[in-house]
């Protein structure tokens, strides 16, 4: 969320950010209530100050009488002071579900447009493969190399469902293992994060409020250690970005520990709401997969935070070049990027069949955006204390990145060629047709 107090010295701007990004919020309204929290909890303070001179002048009093008036005056504080604690806490209930809605304010860079007809293409790289032959896309390849089985995974799994076999699953594993020790070697500490995550940790991701319905929530949370049921919500992650960060939630950092350099390898289930009709076959759109996310958390410094991005997105180039895919970089525009981003790229891939590129990386900076919704502080050499910037970006999804793997690289005679970099992984060179 954003700092109430620079909403309060830059309602214009917090609202321009509001209009590019297409975020409908009532800034007016938010100042208004923050106003009456603020007035709210004036009059509680001087409430609970009334009562702690009652209570001294009751130790003072020299009689009962004395005493038993001013107990009646306490009894009359008390009643307006859960009058007026309840009247605060509706007002900061109020207060905070509308911070929660405020956008983060995009770069001067970042292209101002509506969606993703409005990105801006900032990089390409490799020559584009051509084929001497009729491309197959990859949902043949996997068919006829005995890879991939859509009918098997929708019948189990309902739709989008899959299974990976064989070499599929293989390479699958393989490129989690290349990517996850590719990370490791730049210094980022790896975790295998829950992916069952408690709401505070969605809500100061900022998955919440806003992306609910991307997320899968638990029918059946479990049980408590006594044996009755809980009645906590528990949700699925979409990517370990939520529980990488809340890993540090109502932390306070010492600066000298900076940057908090994370890499997490997890599974992801996103419910996919929002794409009805989109990509309905093959591994593009999927409910579930597996992904090595890279999360950075460093000073409250723009010019530190955006050299993470451009060093995160690198990596995932030097990823993409390691397997010879064609890729190109789009720095996202104000109408496509999510609500806490202030810089955004995203890397995609060229895909033969498509005849198009198609979105496997994402990186973005969030300046302290998160932090400050996770509570996630850091003392300075001062003593000062602020909140962080976060950052987060993919090293790699799996099996999204299949199919440029598989169409990329398939031959004429139907077999497919695996990546140099994957084939001690794999233990061949290449997949043929199972005779």
């Amino acid at each position: 969320m954003l700092d109430i107090k620079f909403i309060r010295e830059n309602p214009e701007k917090v609202k321009e950010g509001c209009q590019k990004k297409g975020v409908k919020i009532d800034i007016d309204e938010l100042l208004e209530v923050d106003r009456k929290r603020g007035e709210a909890l004036r009059a509680l303070e001087d409430m609970r100050a009334q009562k702690n001179a009652a209570n001294k002048e009751i130790q003072r009093a020299e009689s009962q009488k004395e005493k038993d008036k001013i107990i009646l005056k306490m009894r009359e504080l008390d009643g307006n002071s859960d009058r007026l604690d309840e009247k605060f806490r509706e007002l900061d209930g109020e207060f905070n579900e509308l911070m929660f809605l405020v956008p983060n304010i995009p770069s001067e860079d970042t292209p101002i447009g509506r969606d993703e007809k409005d990105n801006k293409e900032v990089e390409k790289w490799g020559v584009l493969p051509k084929f001497k032959f009729e491309v197959k896309n990859h949902i043949q390849l996997g068919e006829d190399l005995d890879l991939i089985d859509f009918k098997a995974g929708t019948k189990t799994a309902g739709f989008r469902g899959y299974y990976l076999k064989n070499e599929g699953a293989i390479i699958h594993f393989a490129l989690i293992l290349y990517a996850f020790n590719k990370i490791r070697e730049k210094g980022f500490t790896p975790f295998v994060p829950p992916t069952l995550l408690r709401e505070f940790a969605l809500i100061g991701s900022g998955h919440f409020p806003a992306g609910r319905e991307e997320v899968y929530q638990i029918g059946n949370p479990g049980q408590l250690e006594g044996g009755e049921n809980t009645k906590e919500s528990l949700f699925l992650a979409g990517t370990s970005e939520p529980s990488l960060l809340a890993f540090h939630a109502d932390k306070t950092l010492d600066e000298k520990d900076l940057p908090i350099k994370m890499c997490g390898l997890s599974q992801c289930y996103r419910s996919e709401a929002g794409s009805y009709g989109k990509d309905t076959k093959g591994l593009y759109r999927l409910h579930e997969f597996m992904k090595v996310e890279q999360v950075v958390i460093c000073r409250d410094d723009i010019k530190e935070s955006n050299k993470w991005l451009e060093e995160m997105r690198k990596i995932s180039q030097e990823i993409l070049k390691d397997l010879k895919l064609p890729h190109r970089v789009i720095q996202i525009c104000t109408g496509d990027m999510g609500a806490g981003k202030y810089k955004m790229y995203d890397i995609e891939t060229w895909m033969p069949s498509r005849q198009a590129y198609g979105e496997t990386h994402s990186d973005s900076n969030l300046t302290d955006w998160q932090t400050r919704r996770l509570n996630i502080r850091y003392r300075q050499k001062s003593g000062e204390i602020r909140f962080p910037y976060a950052l987060n970006n993919t090293v790699i999804a799996s099996p999204r990145i299949l199919i440029a793997i598989l169409e990329n690289y398939q031959q004429e005679d139907g077999s497919v060629k695996i990546p140099d970099v994957l084939v001690p992984f794999v233990g061949k060179n290449e997949i043929r047709k199972k005779d």
